[in-house]
């Protein structure tokens, strides 16, 4: 007996058929449309507020930008105007020419980076440890360091800066690398990980004779790079955004971290506010260009971890 075709066996067939040319490739279905006017009010509410959340995020930054092609007066100019009358492009010419500004750059860019290596390279060891090592009072352990995450860091502070003093590491550069590189949420995360890894992989590899500094730097390490790229760039953002700190331990001006270097500039050159727009737009342009350079990698590992 013939069966009769329904709608659903002509998707079915059409399904296949487009597979096969397109080389085994799903096919794109068609975006359904609002039927009623319930489903097209929730569409509008959605845009509308996706539009509002956007507009909300982005202003300042926008706003930002433009004024540094302001003059003095005119970045507090009332009544409100976001377009500058003359467009100053002198002022990011005039600040990204200033060798203060470009050594300051320089020597943020290069403590953010051996801060972010040096974050890594402890917590991830430390993650592995917690991970797949057996040792007296681990659970004690990981409950001492999970519980670190719930003490605000401002309340250490003062403790902070007398350990530092003593260990005269004042007024360099390890002390803005060294006391903050390791950090429980780092260690939370990438054990997280880790605890995913097979363990036939591990089992694989001391059967070869590979001890376990060797199997972390071979297996471990390699497969590594989701949450490396999340909180590597978590910790570079940290670094380059501190200013608390910095301005505790650091007195040389020449040591100034950028954050540093524009409160400085704000309190000694406060009249130049076109000047100082220009310099916090340049400031935040290498982290801007740093996350979207790897947005994919953050949002995908993201959702990974959400799964997990």
């Amino acid at each position: 007996m013939t069966s009769i075709p329904t709608q659903e066996n002509f998707e079915r067939v059409s399904d296949a058929t487009s597979r096969v040319v397109l080389g085994g490739k799903k096919p794109h279905r068609r975006v359904k449309m609002p039927q009623t006017g319930k489903d097209w009010f929730v569409l509008i509410f959605k845009a509308l507020f996706g539009l509002i959340f956007i507009f909300a995020a982005l202003f300042p930054l926008a706003w930002m930008i433009i004024a540094g092609f302001k003059t003095k007066t005119e970045v507090i100019k009332t009544p409100f105007q976001f377009f500058p009358e003359v467009w100053q492009w002198q002022n990011y010419v005039q600040i990204a020419s200033d060798p203060t500004f470009l050594r300051t750059m320089g020597w943020t860019f290069m403590g953010a980076i051996l801060f972010t290596l040096l974050g890594l390279t402890v917590n991830s060891l430390a993650a592995y440890a917690f991970a797949r090592l057996d040792f007296r009072f681990k659970g004690v352990l990981w409950v001492l360091v999970i519980g670190t995450m719930f003490i605000p860091g401002m309340t250490i502070l003062l403790t902070s800066f007398i350990v530092v003093t003593r260990l005269s590491m004042l007024d360099t550069l390890a002390v803005l690398v060294v006391p903050g590189a390791a950090a429980a949420g780092s260690v939370f995360f990438i054990r997280q990980f880790y605890l995913n890894v097979p363990a036939s992989l591990e089992e694989a590899a001391m059967l070869d004779g590979c001890g376990r500094f060797r199997i972390f730097t071979h297996i471990f390490l390699p497969l590594s790079k989701p949450p490396f790229v999340v909180m590597g760039i978590t910790g570079f953002l940290a670094y380059w955004n501190s200013y608390v700190w910095p301005i505790m331990t650091i007195t040389t001006p020449e040591r100034y971290v950028v954050q540093q270097y524009l409160a400085t500039f704000r309190s000694e050159r406060s009249t130049e506010l076109g000047l100082l727009m220009a310099g916090s737009v340049l400031a935040a342009a290498p982290v801007v260009i740093i996350f979207l350079i790897f947005q994919r990698q953050i949002i995908g590992n993201i959702k990974m971890a959400g799964l997990k």
